[in-house]
């Protein structure tokens, strides 16, 4: 397309930039004409720990923007350290290196005045030349899709990914004018309020689903109208094992995929293939977790229903008639099968040491039904949250591509 034709395309009001179509008002600006860039603090591991306050790789990869009380990094350094790395509020913190090329150049803004506060070496301080970008619209404007795809194709990678102040002063961003720089922050913090609010009930929630699994689990508390013995079964007395109809996928199956039905293993739902080995309830069990810790931190076991496809790294079960489905899937969730694992560098739940997983539950099958439904109701209200969550994400991903690319404005006319 000549840039006659793309002239003409534009929308009055609107002119043809670096970075594509932008408002008259707005300036598509290199982010070394905006910023001096400078590399982190290295040091020995003996100087951490104590000292001063350090702004470090997750300071700036879990947050756009952090105050000094957000940090909880401390070096020992010099006077002259200190003044060499010394932050300033409004400095912009990129990350400098990391595995995947997705989490170079993830940006996060200092929002207050810290001090005697340095930075690490992992990344780079970006100094403001001037007062071209408000410090509240810092914490928007580099996680933009056009500004990502700029840092993440300029990247390089040997065995780690890589930036520098080099390359990221090539990168083009949208300047507009300050009222309207505040205007588009103000909007995308509203809805960061949301979502921050979402995120501490499901964290609430969460905590009460595990404090009840706790005490409706092992007999601590019992139900209204229940007051039967409990037993301990060992896992193979309660479940049958159906691992006999796992098989892993060839090649004609990979090739068709994706499909309409869950290709299941060790970590959840992987993918989607056209066929299905098992129509059924039941619980998998990741039998391969890697490392041991793996089995520590993640659900041992997830509960699928229907046509699905499971391939060698997950046993299958299903429980024995007089024992509820739900109540069995609640106790391996919050079980402890560490003691149950073998395995060198590589942990392994095999099938005889899964059905010596010993489960508590009460003799009366309706009664485990009741504790699984009080379960299962506090579970669809966390998916219920978190449905709401990831759309309000959605949301402000779609008001992002509008507002920071100048589609959508927030200012009215003449008073830019």
């Amino acid at each position: 397309m000549s840039k006659t034709s793309t002239r003409r395309q534009l929308s009055t009001g609107y002119k043809q930039t670096n970075i594509g179509p932008l408002p008259n008002t707005w300036e598509a600006v290199l982010l070394g004409d905006l910023f001096v860039f400078k590399n982190g603090l290295n040091k020995a591991k003996r100087f951490f720990g104590s000292g001063i306050p350090i702004v470090n790789y997750m300071d700036v990869f879990e947050r756009p923007g952090f105050k000094s009380g957000d940090l909880s990094g401390r070096v020992s350094l010099t006077p002259e350290e200190i003044r060499n790395f010394k932050v300033q509020k409004g400095d912009v913190f990129f990350t400098r290196t990391s595995e995947t090329v997705e989490d170079i150049g993830v940006a996060a803004v200092m929002l207050d005045k810290p001090h005697d506060t340095v930075f690490s070496g992992f990344v780079l301080r970006a100094r403001p030349r001037d007062g071209r970008l408000n410090d509240s619209y810092k914490q928007y404007c580099f996680s933009h899709g056009v500004v990502r795809s700029q840092i993440i194709s300029n990247a390089t990678y040997t065995t780690r990914a890589l930036t520098n102040g080099r390359i990221l002063s090539t990168i083009w961003i949208a300047v507009p004018p300050i009222p309207e720089q505040r205007a588009i922050a103000e909007a995308l913090s509203d809805v960061d309020g949301l979502l921050n609010a979402l995120e501490v009930l499901i964290a609430k929630k969460q905590a009460i689903k595990q404090a009840t699994m706790q005490q409706l689990l092992t007999g601590k508390t019992r139900l209204p109208g229940f007051s039967g013995e409990w037993e301990t079964k060992q896992l193979g007395q309660i479940a049958n094992c159906l691992d006999n109809v796992r098989v892993p996928l060839n090649e004609e199956q990979r090739a068709s995929m994706p499909g309409p039905y869950p290709y299941c293993g060790a970590n959840g739902v992987l993918d989607y293939v056209n066929d299905f080995v098992l129509d059924d309830d039941v619980i998998l069990i990741a039998e391969d977790g890697g490392h041991f810790d793996e089995y520590a931190y993640r659900p041992i076991a997830y509960r699928m229903k229907g046509k699905i496809w499971v391939n060698n790294h997950a046993h299958i079960l299903k429980a024995k008639p007089g024992y509820s489905q739900a109540f069995l899937f609640f106790s391996l969730v919050h079980k402890n099968i560490l003691p149950y694992l073998v395995g060198g560098t590589r942990a392994k739940l095999n099938k005889f040491e899964m059905n010596k997983i010993e489960v508590q539950l009460p003799l009366n099958t309706a009664e485990q039904e009741a504790i699984a439904s009080i379960l299962s109701d506090i579970d669809a209200e966390i998916t219920a949250l978190e449905q709401r969550r990831d759309k309000t994400h959605a949301i402000k991903h779609g008001m992002m591509q509008q507002l920071l690319t100048g589609r959508v404005r927030l200012v009215k006319s003449g008073a830019e």
